[in-house]
């Protein structure tokens, strides 16, 4: 039965479902019950066409594990001569949560072909003849000898010896007439990761954590979100991102989430634990709808800059962004907004004004480049002045991609999601130095 007729089985009544699945007998709903194709997502089946390399990169909990021994189990048990390579961060690693896992080998297989375990052989054969070796990445050189139909390496990016171990492996699948294996793995930026997501023949799926949230324990998906939605670590380890660090970038990963914190409950309006907030705004250079960084900050009694809101907008007309920066001024009582007047001048605070009468706009003039004026502000972070209130994605990226050369390299033609933010907190934090690089209209 394919996985479209099992579909249309859910939405028959009832009744007749029940009928159904007795007329097939108790043999019958035991293969229904191990039918992979039928239960599986989309994502957990092997992609079509002729590939070599299947690179699954997901979430934790997205049911990796489950794909991978799926995929062999279907392999093992319909060619007795597949010799199969189950390759583990450690051999401990590899026998835990591949073969006797919760959803490793021994837990999937039906029990009319359930493959038989030799521990001190490190050894599954099936039925059919079909044989899987298990195998530590922590041992190189132990996937020199053996040879190999498949592989499946597991938890890729947590491997000590990665490209010994992938590279020993790579050279033992020479058996059969078409090798292949599958490599899952939650996402890290380590040189072998990256290789492969680059590498020509190489098929990458992609999975959150999101998309099995009906199999997690109640409350998991909304608990994660919650504590780090948003945040380098969740957009990894939940999201499944590959998430890169920028050699010679202004920001880290690791800078940015020390800086974090989270501003716990409702503030109420006579309680606010802020002294000043600021409206920082890197205005498009052109009128046919280009993106406009707005970012919120504020400075704490503490003497501390809190960033508590990215309210950019995308493809925006002027009025639209302008509104924008209105309505973010509002929200959060503004006393000052501070955008760069470059592009237009005296346009820019005309549409600023047109968009809400009283709003304080002060316009700045940029006489440096913007990583020139940035470095005092990154160094802001390392100094611990500056917290983040909560995740801003987008705005990260691109804090993570300017560099102390100069150079942009990240999503979009302008870090302007950034470049507001330095005129924000150059304006709370940094009068002294701004002066030197900006001038007042």
């Amino acid at each position: 039965m394919s996985r479209s007729q099992w579909e249309e089985l859910a939405h028959w009544p009832e009744d007749r479902l029940a009928a159904f699945l007795e007329q097939l007998g108790e043999l019958g709903r035991e293969t229904l019950l191990h039918d992979w194709a039928v239960h599986a997502r989309p994502q957990q089946l092997p992609p079509p066409g002729n590939w070599r390399i299947w690179l699954m990169l997901a979430g934790r909990g997205f049911g990796k594990t489950r794909s991978g021994a799926e995929w062999v189990r279907s392999i093992a048990e319909r060619d007795g001569s597949a010799r199969i390579a189950l390759v583990g961060a450690t051999m401990m690693e590899a026998r835990s949560v591949m073969v006797e896992g919760e959803s490793g080998l021994l837990a999937i297989a039906p029990w009319w072909d359930r493959p038989v375990w030799h521990p001190a052989l490190k050894r599954l054969v099936w039925k059919s003849g079909a044989q899987a070796m298990v195998l530590g990445a922590a041992e190189p050189d132990s996937l020199r000898g053996p040879q190999f139909t498949h592989g499946w390496a597991d938890e890729l990016a947590k491997w000590a010896y990665a490209e010994a171990t992938w590279d020993n492996l790579m050279m033992g699948l020479r058996l059969g007439l078409h090798p292949r294996i599958l490599a899952t793995t939650t996402p890290r930026p380590v040189p072998l990761i990256r290789r492969l997501v680059k590498q020509a023949g190489v098929v990458v799926t992609r999975g959150s954590t999101r998309d099995n949230r009906a199999h997690l324990a109640e409350g998991f998906w909304a608990a994660m979100q919650a504590d780090y939605g948003g945040t380098a670590l969740g957009r990894q380890e939940l999201d499944g991102e590959l998430i890169e660090e920028m050699e010679g970038a202004l920001w880290t990963r690791a800078l940015i989430e020390r800086c974090r914190e989270r501003l716990g409950g409702a503030v109420r309006e006579d309680e606010r634990p802020f002294a000043r907030v600021v409206v920082g705004v890197d205005p498009p250079a052109g009128t046919d709808g280009d993106a406009c960084g707005i970012v919120i900050v504020a400075l704490g009694h503490d003497g501390r800059a809190y960033v508590i809101e990215d309210a950019s907008v995308e493809k925006a007309s002027p009025e639209g962004w302008a509104r924008a920066v209105a309505a973010a001024a509002a929200r959060h009582g503004a006393d000052r907004v501070i955008a760069e007047a470059n592009n237009g001048g005296a346009m820019v605070a005309s549409v600023l004004r047109a968009a809400e009468t009283g709003l304080p706009v002060k316009l700045v003039y940029a006489s440096r480049g913007k990583s020139a004026r940035a470095e005092p502000v990154a160094a802001l972070y390392e100094r611990g002045r500056v917290a983040h209130l909560g995740a801003f994605p987008a705005l990260e990226d691109q804090m993570c991609a300017m560099l102390i050369a100069g150079e942009y390299v990240g999503p979009g033609r302008s870090p302007d999601r950034a470049d507001a933010l330095v005129w924000a907190l150059s304006e709370l934090m940094l009068k002294h130095v701004a002066h030197q690089s900006i001038r007042t209209l």
